[in-house]
């Protein structure tokens, strides 16, 4: 299932993107690929309560404490989503040649079965294209989310569906991506 409300935060996402970039403890990760490490196309900040440990493609990431801002975001997901949040995962695009490929959210950390994860996206700063694709029939679904769009993700959609943030050739600027996830 599929949630979009795309005036989530519209009013105060630009400030929301400023302090963001200058609190959260981003890096650039490594990852294996063909057999070489190459860069993230993207710089990455990974927050939650102290038991939340997360593997993805093959990186184990250590929760780094809430801010006060993340902790604010996530009590106003609360109404919006039905779900009380653990972690969250920034992803921060610096232009159109960052991105991230087709993948699933569907870790075992997210839950025992890839039928009731929740993910809520939030976007902040410049709207960018992000696409689903149907694992079996190769559908695609096009959204343009920014500017304080809430994104939600749940039921079957990390089974059935892939998604990504493809690069861009046209000029855009900074956007954050905030993955609000339950791990178990």
């Amino acid at each position: 299932m599929i949630a979009l409300h795309e005036d989530f935060a519209q009013r105060e996402h630009a400030l929301w993107l400023e302090l963001l970039r200058a609190e959260l403890p981003w890096v650039q990760e490594l990852y294996f690929r063909g057999g070489r490490v190459v860069p993230a196309p993207r710089l990455t900040s990974f927050h939650g309560d102290a038991d939340c440990r997360y593997l993805y493609s093959g990186i184990a990431y250590e929760p780094s404490p809430w801010t006060e801002l993340l902790l604010q975001l996530r009590a106003r997901l609360r109404p919006a989503t039905g779900h009380d949040f653990n972690s969250v995962l920034a992803n921060l695009y610096r232009d159109g040649r960052d991105s991230v490929g087709f993948h699933a959210d569907d870790e075992p950390e997210l839950g025992p079965s890839r039928d009731n994860i929740v993910i809520a996206s939030l976007s902040l700063g410049a709207a960018r294209r992000f696409v689903l694709k149907h694992k079996r029939s190769g559908e695609r679904r096009c959204y343009d989310l920014g500017h304080g769009a809430l994104f939600v993700m749940s039921g079957r959609t990390q089974h059935d569906w892939i998604h990504a943030l493809p690069k861009t050739q046209r000029a855009v600027g900074a956007r954050i991506n905030l993955t609000f996830r339950l791990i178990c």
